[in-house]
């Protein structure tokens, strides 16, 4: 008998238990964050806008028709921005810098001296402070959110999930999913947060009803 097949008959044995009767999984765990009552809309969103801005992402408030002007803002210091397929063309229509359209992909060359990308969301976190992307509409694929300088995410009140457990149900998890807790960042040993280490340096959110 090979080594291999050694430690594999011994993890049967000592597990042989557990095949025939499987311990319980306890599910009574919290699905909300602690501090916001889940049926409190307005408490859960300011937890969001909380939290985004202590990881040093620019959160702004902006009602759905002041959309375009909101992200014209957000793109001011930008030349060149991915929109990826998917993403309204109105919501780019009072900007006038130069709109990159990921169809063929860009290279990574080409997103790197890209200024910026904008996308939407598949949910967003307030506990945490995280954006989810999953490839859908409006959020393409993984690289054009981690190579421009500048990550502009447009998200819907009602993508707002109050914590991890709640966003989880609203996920699928056969999709690309693409987790965002602020600008990029890294700590060392001493736990010393430094921005700019890898991805965009800079997010800005626009929270839309």
């Amino acid at each position: 008998m090979s080594s291999r097949e050694t430690v594999l008959r011994r993890i049967r044995q000592a597990t042989a238990d557990l095949r025939e009767a499987p311990v319980p999984v306890p599910r009574g765990y919290l699905r909300h964050a602690p501090t916001v009552a889940p049926e409190d809309r307005d408490g859960v969103l300011a937890l969001l806008v909380e939290r985004l801005a202590d990881y040093g992402a620019e959160v702004y408030r902006v009602a759905e028709d002041d959309l375009p002007a909101a992200l014209a803002r957000a793109l001011a210091t930008a030349r060149s921005a991915v929109a990826p397929a998917g993403l309204p063309d109105a919501w780019l229509a009072q900007w006038y810098g130069l709109v990159r359209r990921d169809a063929p992909p860009l290279t990574h060359a080409e997103l790197d001296a890209t200024d910026a990308v904008v996308t939407s969301c598949a949910a967003a976190i307030a506990e945490s402070g995280t954006l989810v992307l999953d490839g859908g509409p409006g959020q393409g694929r993984r690289a054009p959110t981690l190579l421009p300088d500048l990550h502009v995410c447009v998200v819907r009140e009602a993508q707002v999930c109050s914590a991890m457990p709640e966003a989880i149900g609203h996920l699928d998890p056969s999709r690309p999913l693409t987790w965002i807790s602020g600008p990029s960042a890294t700590a060392d040993i001493e736990m010393i947060r430094v921005q700019g280490v890898h991805g965009p340096r800079r997010l800005t959110v626009l929270l839309v009803p």
